[in-house]
């Protein structure tokens, strides 16, 4: 069948696949769009599954604020000069923006999201992976609900963090807080909340060196378990986010102090962070 240049270029505006895929798919289906179409959906589902092993350690990490709603999201694929091509990072944005207009609960529910353009997230990540051979997943999705929200992305686009408040914060601060979080990766807002898990990680850490230092033989298990709540504390200052030094300033005050400076009455509730290189 006589396939003529102008239907090649119809089908990649409506697929966006390449030239030859286009040809390809138009040839087999004999011209029928719609069938064309499956084909080239059917063709990413094919090289998914082929790449389902592979990595995704490149991508583009963004978020999106709107009122008291935070999105971050990854889009994720497997070399660094996929995720700088224009029509990927086009796709990463038409994610966040979906995501931060439906706010679907988890990653999971993302998949279902229907994009501007009519297809679903998971069909849109699918073709994508066709078009370039390379895998593609959303690698991260989280939200936050809070009075205000600040953001992050840094420069790479590699790394983001969102951060949640009780009341609207000076922007200034609030932007030094999310960048915060991004550089500094804290494991929890406060002692307080710190997940239970890493304390516990943390002790039996402790113990087992004391057990290996010559100078702590002999002594008391209660001592030893005094000590390590000591390094606990030190652990605490310098891995939960009020506690941290604030990296905006001169290092020499606490986040919880900046924010009390700027405002008392203003609290960190929540934040998010994702980073394609941890």
């Amino acid at each position: 069948m006589d396939i003529k240049a102008a239907d090649v270029m119809k089908l990649r505006q409506m697929t966006g696949a390449g030239m030859m895929d286009c040809k390809k798919a138009l040839v087999e289906a004999e011209g029928d769009y719609n069938r064309a179409q499956e084909i080239i959906r059917e063709k990413g589902k094919l090289v998914a599954a082929k790449r389902a092993d592979r990595e995704t350690t490149e991508g583009s990490v963004l978020t999106r604020i709107d009122g008291d709603k935070a999105i971050l999201v990854c889009l994720g694929c497997e070399t660094d000069f996929v995720s700088k091509n224009a029509e990927f990072q086009a796709l990463a944005n038409a994610i966040a923006d979906a995501a931060i207009a439906a706010f679907p609960a988890d990653a999971e529910a993302l998949k279902g999201v229907v994009l501007a353009d009519g297809r679903t997230v998971e069909a849109a990540v699918t073709e994508q992976t066709g078009k370039t051979g390379e895998k593609h997943v959303v690698a991260y999705y989280a939200t936050i609900s809070a009075p205000f929200s600040a953001a992050y992305v840094h420069h790479n686009g590699k790394v983001a963090s969102v951060v949640g408040f009780s009341k609207e914060v000076d922007p200034e601060i609030a932007r030094g807080i999310a960048i915060q979080v991004a550089t500094m990766n804290p494991v929890s807002v406060s002692e307080k909340d710190c997940p239970a898990e890493v304390v516990a990680k943390e002790m039996q850490l402790y113990k087992e060196q004391m057990k290996e230092d010559p100078k702590m033989a002999g002594k008391p298990e209660a001592m030893l378990e005094q000590i390590a709540k000591g390094k606990l504390g030190k652990f605490f200052k310098e891995n939960t986010l009020l506690d941290q030094a604030y990296q905006m300033g001169d290092g020499k005050e606490a986040v919880k102090d900046v924010l009390a400076k700027a405002d008392k009455d203003a609290q960190v509730l929540t934040f998010k962070r994702f980073s394609l290189s941890d």
